[in-house]
């Protein structure tokens, strides 16, 4: 009797990969609409993983802003970027900020910003 044995090794890089944590967020009233700042961290090591954008979401899951990040941030932990121009509904008084790194979709926590009216 013959016996084989095969062994099949699947690594998830999405298993083994962080997500990009937001760290904090504010809305700065400018105009007729805001300006976001959001500080991220996520541990880059380089071009093949790295936090890649932020997106600013209303309750709804609409996306009313995104900011996409161009390069890693290897050495600098934990960053901040801003971005302007975000117009959010008069009535709205609370909106949300969802970060994604190059190798994983958009995180499932979600940041809380205020927004003063």
């Amino acid at each position: 009797m013959i016996r084989f044995s095969v062994c099949l090794l699947v690594t998830a890089t999405s298993a083994l990969a962080d997500p990009a944590v937001v760290e904090d967020a504010n809305a700065k009233p400018s105009g007729d609409s805001y300006t976001f700042s959001v500080t991220l961290s996520h541990d880059d090591t380089g071009w093949d993983d790295y936090a890649d954008a932020w997106r600013v979401v209303l309750a709804d899951g609409t996306v009313i802003g995104e900011r996409i990040l161009l390069h890693p941030h290897v050495n600098e932990q934990p960053f901040t970027r801003s971005l302007e121009g975000v117009e959010v509904p008069a009535d709205v008084s609370e909106v949300f900020i969802e970060a994604r790194t190059l190798n994983d979709p958009w995180g499932e926590d979600r940041f809380s910003v205020k927004i003063e009216n």
